[in-house]
């Protein structure tokens, strides 16, 4: 079948370089058009010039955040279980765990939705909305989570298991489209000239966005039909042989990374909440900023973890491991370039999203600070994604738990204790820095012993 031989010459003989680009491209880039829709609503709120908006997207963000551990449970565990089975020539293991993967998703997603609905109130308080903010913050989760988890989560699961056979391309297209309707519909909803909703408007286009982003991925397995291993037929859904296991043993680990983020996220908009709602603003503006050169290192991680898990199941650890060094290689020269221009025009970035004195003079140092160790982030996420290629959760969830309960949150507490506000964005860059140390040493080690295996 000619999809399984172009499937093979991507993952077993093409070379690396090429190989790399064909998947991490597409991945960065839909990374990056996902950036700028978050952008978008940030940038259209903001010209509303009412910083209760704008602190309403930022409070809201850790239940959007929830999703991706929705999304890491089936999506990474999911694809991680399918390519490795690709390596294998199991195909129907490959088929069971994109149907198993599939449905659990929309379950997920329903979940989230009735626990949004049933205990509104509570969450509000949870995530520091306040009198004040708590109305606008309400209209936004209504759309975005209320009425748009499922869609919203299996946007992105479904381009996890597109993407789990070589197709990453199709992958971020069907991202990059829900993504791009969403910056043409922000305006018309968001503004006066609009439909004048402020925020909920943003979260409004976020939803119908996320909708035609589903309908894209069906259509493409519909026309893809008997070309591609991925299976969403309720048929194929199976909880035996070992599928829900292998899925969550690697999606379980990524799923807790990302509930921690969520604490991480909810701690740090908590104390940021002290400081005002235009602090909260300024914080919320400097983290999307910031969210640039996260979304490139997991575009990197992410768009590699086929050709990883590939190559380590059919024992060419050889190429693996040279396709781990050269992604490294380049993702680090990208972030340095980007932490260089963001140091420079930092001021710029943030005035370009709320034209208020008071807030870019709090987002530029804030921003300024995150730079720090941006050029480190591609050896935390990388590292990650390896693990998650090999079927390695424990070790993934390890590293969740060092990078977030260990350092992260802890200086939380000490940095905003020693530099009030502005301390808050001290404790990414330590935990990166420590964790970057970490993951060289781990990687050598592991590197070490796949050489000593038989190949």
């Amino acid at each position: 079948m000619a999809q399984t031989a172009t499937r093979t010459e991507l993952f077993e003989t093409m070379p690396l370089p090429r190989a790399i680009a064909t998947l991490a491209i597409p991945t960065i880039l839909s990374s990056l058009v996902m950036v700028l829709y978050n952008l978008a609503d940030t940038w259209f709120v903001g010209m509303l010039n009412d910083p209760v908006q704008n602190a309403a997207v930022t409070l809201a963000a850790p239940v959007l955040l929830a999703f991706n551990a929705v999304n890491n449970l089936f999506g990474v565990g999911g694809s991680s279980l399918m390519s490795r089975s690709l390596g294998l020539k199991d195909y129907e293991t490959v088929r069971r765990a994109s149907a198993f993967s599939f449905w659990c998703a929309v379950a997920g997603g329903a979940l989230i939705s009735l626990l949004c609905i049933c205990f509104n109130s509570s969450l509000l308080g949870m995530l520091g909305a306040t009198d004040v903010t708590c109305g606008a913050t309400r209209g936004y989760l209504g759309w975005t989570v209320c009425l748009g988890a499922v869609p919203a989560i299996l946007n992105v699961v479904m381009a996890y298991l597109v993407r789990s056979e070589g197709a990453s391309l199709h992958a971020s297209i069907g991202t990059m489209s829900g993504c791009i309707l969403n910056m043409i519909l922000d305006p018309i909803f968001i503004l006066p000239q609009g439909l004048d909703m402020g925020a909920a408007g943003a979260g409004c286009a976020t939803f119908l966005s996320n909708c035609v982003a589903c309908v894209y991925f069906f259509i493409l397995l519909m026309v893809r039909r008997g070309k591609t291993l991925v299976c969403i037929d309720p048929r194929k859904f199976s909880v035996k042989h070992g599928i829900p296991r292998r899925v969550l043993g690697v999606g379980f680990p990524a799923c807790i990374q990302n509930l921690l983020n969520v604490t991480g996220m909810t701690i740090l908009n908590n104390f940021a909440a002290a400081y005002g709602a235009s602090a909260v603003a300024a914080l919320g503006i400097a983290q999307k900023v910031n969210n640039v050169p996260f979304q490139i290192a997991l575009g990197f991680s992410q768009g590699i973890m086929p050709l990883v898990s590939y190559n380590y199941t059919s024992g060419n650890h050889r190429r693996m491991k040279r396709a781990v060094t050269g992604s490294l290689v380049l993702a680090e020269c990208v972030l340095l370039a980007v932490s260089i221009t963001y140091m420079i025009f930092a001021g710029d970035l943030i005035r370009l999203f709320m034209n208020n004195d008071e807030i870019v003079t709090i987002g530029t140092r804030l921003l300024r600070t995150f730079c720090l160790t941006q050029p480190l982030l591609a050896l935390d996420f990388i590292t990650v994604g390896v693990f998650q290629a090999l079927g390695m959760g424990r070790n993934a969830l390890l590293f969740a738990v060092l990078r977030k309960v260990v350092l992260e949150i802890p200086a939380l507490f000490v940095f905003n204790r020693l530099i009030p506000l502005y301390g808050l964005a001290c404790a990414q860059p330590f935990a990166e820095a420590v964790m970057a140390v970490l993951s060289v040493v781990v990687l050598v080690k592991l590197f070490a012993r796949l050489n000593r295996e038989p190949q």
